[in-house]
């Protein structure tokens, strides 16, 4: 089995920190979460610079140059709405650690994005939907089927697709996590790569419960054949779950220390 992948999310046009740094081309607090993320465990780094419709490209580039040129050519998702952001920020990337990640193509509005990566030699998060939630995993497996079909036809190797279910939130659609975890153990029976941000699963739930959520989803995840996740490296008793599931999997070598490596 590979080794579980961790996409940092904290580099989000979302915090209103970042959204400053990135309007102002403040270096210092982009590059203060990114250290944080890769010395908490990240694999790669997801840069979030939202719609960006009116300066998007050279942004990206900005974004995608500051973070490999700091961090020994990290590798990044490269998360927008603007496909020509994205197409900029390749054509700047230094592939020396990874391919860059699109986040995100589905097979409806953004299945453009699949092309996109077939021409760049890129990999793609590919969420199983068309429009909004996706009824059940029947629906889920339609998509996905789609998707792949269509970026092996564009000549994109099915390891570089990357397939997300969708995780729906708990409070309201808890007969739902059952079907969403049985998901990832199919994709895993395909050999298929799966991708999920599991900390939404517990929105709207108090602040004291979310952690305990977001840690045991986790690592049930995992169990089931989860390749990757988009989360927070910088919760320490996630990630502490997230490499005790390595060990109990055998993923990992154990040594008494090894939360602390």
């Amino acid at each position: 089995m590979d080794k579980f992948i961790i996409i940092g999310e904290r580099i989000h046009c979302i915090s209103p920190v970042i959204k400053e740094a990135l309007a102002n081309r403040d270096e210092a607090p982009i590059l203060e979460r990114a250290k944080a993320q890769l010395d908490s465990g990240a694999t790669y780094l997801d840069l979030n610079i939202g719609p960006a419709e009116r300066d998007g490209e050279e942004l990206m580039q900005w974004g995608v140059k500051l973070l490999q040129e700091n961090f020994d050519n990290v590798p990044l998702a490269l998360d927008t709405a603007n496909q020509k952001a994205i197409v900029a920020g390749i054509e700047v990337y230094n592939r020396s650690k990874g391919k860059p990640i699109i986040n995100s193509a589905d097979a409806g509005d953004r299945l453009d994005n699949i092309r996109l990566a077939a021409e760049n030699d890129a990999i793609v998060i590919a969420l199983c939907s068309k429009q909004g939630v996706p009824r059940d995993n029947e629906e889920r497996m339609q998509y996905c089927q789609e998707m792949l079909e269509y970026g092996m036809g564009l000549g994109l190797d099915e390891s570089d697709m990357w397939f997300d279910p969708l995780t729906l939130v708990i409070k309201g659609m808890q007969e739902k996590q059952v079907e969403f975890l049985e998901f990832i153990r199919q994709l895993s029976d395909m050999g298929l790569m799966s991708v999920a941000g599991l900390s939404n699963a517990s929105n709207g739930m108090p602040k004291e419960v979310r952690p305990t959520v977001d840690s045991v989803l986790t690592a049930m995840a995992i169990e089931c054949g989860l390749s990757a996740a988009i989360l927070n490296p910088n919760d320490k008793h996630l990630m502490d779950v997230v490499k005790t599931a390595e060990v109990i999997l055998n993923r990992t070598l154990y040594a008494d220390s090894y939360l602390e490596l």
